[in-house]
């Protein structure tokens, strides 16, 4: 019996379709870019959109909606809602929305500050209590020891913080399309870079290689 419950771990459907994954991922990142650079050429091709608001309203309401289908699309296709994807929606509908009733953009500007602070908080808040929380996530993509999975916990949970304070720079001292750009353009790369510079840490620590040896 399959579970389709909300989850931390990939599924096999996952594996199979890494490509798919990562459209379902960066796609409502890449229409929130394209509505705020395009969000006056909307607004008079679509002019109902001008009770939303200007450009970058209109851009928070496209990301809404596509991350809303995003996450219905995971859940036919994987079965599953995977855990940070959902928080993260969560977030963009909760601050997407304050910001287009409110009709202040502040709201979904700080939306990756608070994701971003959860996610660490919460990932150093379990080291605290002697739980490395990141296992549950990533575990179905490789197998670490007690020490690994530790030290990846602590250096995620700093990331993440890290990317918290990174955001609050850039959309307090840059304009709102510098922050658009920095939010479609610039964290990713810098995750994946991040992302990669911890494989030493889990090849040494991998109990598969281990094995081998």
């Amino acid at each position: 019996m399959s579970d389709t419950s909300t989850d931390t771990h990939a599924s096999k459907v996952e594996k199979q379709n890494p490509l798919l994954k990562m459209a379902l991922e960066l796609g409502p990142l890449l229409i929130f870019f394209f509505g705020n650079l395009r969000g006056e050429w909307l607004a008079k091709t679509f002019p109902a959109l001008t009770a939303i608001g200007g450009p970058l309203l209109i851009a928070t309401a496209l990301f809404m909606v596509a991350t809303v289908l995003s996450l219905i699309v995971s859940k036919i296709v994987f079965k599953h809602l995977p855990v940070m994807p959902f928080v993260s929606g969560i977030v963009v509908l909760v601050f997407g929305g304050l910001s287009i009733w409110l009709q202040d953009d502040t709201f979904i500007k700080m939306k990756p500050t608070i994701v971003n602070t959860l996610f660490g908080v919460v990932l150093l808040g379990g080291l605290a209590f002697g739980t490395s929380l990141l296992g549950y996530v990533f575990n179905a993509a490789f197998q670490l020891d007690a020490e690994g999975w530790r030290k990846l916990t602590l250096r995620w949970g700093i990331f993440f913080l890290f990317l918290a304070v990174l955001n609050e720079v850039v959309w307090r001292n840059f304009s709102d399309d510098v922050w658009v750009n920095f939010k479609v353009w610039g964290t990713m790369p810098i995750t994946i870079l991040f992302t990669l510079a911890q494989m030493p840490l889990i090849m040494k620590h991998s109990l598969e290689e281990k094995e081998a040896e």
